[in-house]
């Protein structure tokens, strides 16, 4: 974290970041990266207070000249906004030109899906691969389960890794979850994912309590169920990167590729809102579209 001596107020900046607001190293040096880079940018930098609107206006349309990403250009102007918000609120300043400078959205990216077939050989893995010798016997059959579960359901990674026994029902085929703000949601698990976790039961002798365990037999991590999804898409030799999340966007493109309702969607994802859900309309319609083009003589 450098800047010039000749700039007081960076400095003072940066420290109250540092001291007060305990903010990460990798912060600080973003944010020290960030207006350094305005003051080499800027021509005719004189001092701060002499800046205006216009100024940060065709410093942006430099940054975008150069094709800088949208993501990038936020950040350079997330730390500018809030130096400019603690030059008002700490140093008395009355103006904040920063105020009326209007960034480019975010880029929303449409989010990685799984094939089925790639779904499936995946889940495969587990019962198919030898076990390895550090690892309990019954460790095939729970890693089974936590992928079987993770796409059966569509759940979240957290919310996976807190599920008791006594949270699935076998005799309504069902599974309660908390999801974000400790709500309660009942999600229907699917034959093989319900089959799965009866054998893993079954095997590791699991009756109450946590379900998924890890091999000190304690309530398995959100970490260790991370490196569980890891560790069979490096076996799977798949180009995707598949992690837990992944599994949850292949779940629901897959319901909504095969006539399930936004709405339903929506509630077995946990999502507050709708529009959070919508962005798999987008990668259904864009698959629907792939395949149009592929298949039509005169697409």
């Amino acid at each position: 974290m450098s800047t010039p001596a000749s700039d007081p107020l960076s400095q003072a900046f940066l420290q109250f970041m540092e001291v007060e607001r305990r903010s990460s190293d990798r912060t600080l040096e973003n944010y020290a990266h960030a207006l350094r880079e305005f003051r080499r940018g800027h021509k005719n930098f004189t001092s701060w207070e002499a800046l205006t609107a216009e100024d940060f206006r065709r410093y942006l349309f430099e940054l975008m000249k150069q094709e800088m990403g949208r993501a990038t250009i936020r950040l350079r102007f997330a730390a500018l906004r809030s130096f400019f918000k603690w030059l008002t609120r700490r140093q008395g300043w009355t103006q904040n030109p920063l105020l009326d400078v209007q960034l480019p959205k975010q880029e929303k990216k449409l989010p990685v899906v799984l094939t089925v077939t790639q779904i499936t050989d995946m889940l495969d893995l587990p019962m198919k691969l030898e076990k390895e010798k550090a690892a309990p016997v019954w460790a095939p059959e729970r890693d089974a389960a936590i992928l079987e579960l993770f796409y059966s359901t569509g759940m979240r990674l957290s919310e996976l890794a807190g599920i008791n026994v006594e949270d699935v029902d076998s005799y309504s085929d069902t599974v309660r979850v908390f999801g974000k703000g400790s709500k309660e949601r009942l999600l229907p698990i699917g034959t093989p994912a319900m089959e799965a976790i009866q054998r893993y039961r079954v095997k590791a002798g699991v009756h109450s309590g946590p379900l998924f365990l890890s091999k000190l037999r304690k309530r398995i991590t959100t970490q260790a169920i991370g490196d569980v999804v890891e560790k069979y898409w490096k076996k799977s030799g798949m180009p995707v990167h598949v992690t837990p999340h992944k599994l949850r966007h292949s779940f629901a493109t897959h319901l909504l590729n095969n006539g399930a309702d936004l709405r339903s969607v929506q509630e077995l994802l946990g999502h507050a809102s709708l529009s959070t859900t919508q962005i798999y309309t987008h990668v259904s319609t864009q698959r629907m579209k792939e395949v149009y083009d592929a298949a039509h003589p005169r697409a």
